[in-house]
């Protein structure tokens, strides 16, 4: 559940840390050691690890209350943290995923300091209706008050203004479909053309700058390092991002991150990239859910915001991708293929981690990857995008823009 800036915060309590099982399987196997990093055109910005833990796995969008209050969370986040995992990403939205992530780090201290990780989270959302979003300066500073007690830290290394596009006016041709066009023959149509730079839209708009505004303010407090926006639709996203570097006083985003556009069903981030770092000026671009919100395999949540059709093409890229053993390896090819073209063009991907195994499989699909390319799996990918492909144009398609609940 997520709470309110006003509410009562519920407590994770979690036992001493000598009576938290440390075996073998709390172990990182030394070889498969993710040190992998990306920097930026900006020395003064420290690099972002390869893989950044997404936290959103301590909440009930993907775990049960009993995994998230038990002990799991900490000894998946020390697993991470001993295979170099060392950047974690949370948001207020995820429920109680702060919490359970700043009790985890601060019972873990001694073993991994502040000064040894990254820390990512969110403001401005706190639920599905409009009035749970707070675009707010007062908003804004509250949420990264709070934010900071929670995580047990007196720094956010990065903060982004979380699911903009629910704010921000509206300004496109279609909200589902393929939107590479907006990079070229509907660029105009998506507030992207020469000459609109500067263009505020409406008052979304407004209410978005008034939040980067706040924390660039917290920024030179010292409490937060990198500014930021995120969200799904990418021609919105690099509209805003455009929008900020051309509206005095701001400057260019330290960083945007989009989730589900960078995978198996689509790559579409790839071109955008580079619009984001030459038109807008921002210093790293990321991306998340590598399974697309599990998606990509055979039991994909029954909230996903997928079409039907979307869903059905998927059912069928997991028969075309089984294994001699009968079970589907789409997602092991997801995340091969999100993990090297992640590594191809320096972008980071925030990956779901929420169990022991959840992070041995990911560090030996990232050193398998890392070592070995894409190599002998590459048929089988070929053959999940063309089902996608096949399916009424399903690959690189981004589903309709979410909505307010109400």
């Amino acid at each position: 559940m997520v709470e309110r800036l006003d509410a009562p915060q519920p407590t994770f309590p979690l036992p001493p840390l000598a009576d938290i099982p440390d075996e073998d399987v709390d172990k990182a196997d030394d070889a498969k050691r993710i040190t992998t990093s990306f920097g930026s055109a900006d020395a003064t910005l420290p690099n972002i690890p390869a893989i950044v833990f997404g936290a959103a796995s301590f909440s009930a969008f993907y775990n049960d209350d009993d995994h998230i209050r038990g002990i799991t969370p900490l000894r998946t986040t020390r697993l991470a943290l001993r295979y170099d995992i060392r950047a974690f990403d949370t948001a207020p939205f995820y429920g109680p995923s702060e919490i359970v992530l700043g009790n985890a780090l601060k019972a873990l201290e001694n073993e991994f300091p502040r000064s040894s990780y990254q820390l990512f989270t969110k403001c401005g959302r706190f639920g599905d209706t409009r009035d749970a979003f707070d675009y707010t300066p007062r908003g804004v500073r509250a949420s990264v008050e709070r934010s900071l007690a929670r995580l047990h830290t007196t720094y956010l290394d990065t903060v982004y203004v979380h699911d903009v596009e629910f704010i921000a006016a509206p300004k496109a041709p279609r909200t589902s479909g393929d939107h590479r066009t907006a990079l070229g023959v509907e660029a105009d149509a998506y507030g992207l053309g020469e000459g609109c730079e500067a263009v505020v839209c409406g008052a979304g708009d407004r209410e978005v700058l008034e939040a980067i505004g706040e924390l660039r303010t917290l920024q030179d407090e010292g409490v937060v390092r990198r500014v930021g926006i995120s969200g799904y639709p990418l021609p919105t996203l690099l509209r805003l991002a455009i929008l900020v570097k051309h509206t005095a006083p701001y400057t260019p985003l330290d960083v945007v991150m989009s989730y589900c556009h960078l995978n198996l069903q689509n790559r579409t981030l790839l071109e955008f990239k580079t619009a984001f770092e030459r038109r807008a000026g921002v210093k790293h671009v990321l991306t998340a859910s590598p399974l697309s919100m599990r998606l990509l395999t055979s039991n994909p949540p029954t909230w996903h915001p997928a079409s039907e059709d979307m869903k059905e093409a998927i059912k069928r890229a997991v028969q075309v991708s089984k294994r001699p053993d009968g079970e589907s390896g789409l997602p092991e090819l997801a995340l091969e293929y999100a993990f090297q073209k992640a590594k191809e063009v320096g972008i980071p991907t925030v990956v779901g981690l929420g169990s022991l195994k959840d992070v041995h499989e990911n560090a030996r699909i990232w050193y398998a990857v890392d070592k070995r390319g894409l190599g002998e799996n590459e048929e089988w990918k070929q053959r999940v995008q063309g089902v996608l492909d096949e399916e009424g144009g399903l690959l690189d398609h981004s589903w309709e823009n979410p909505r307010f609940s109400k």
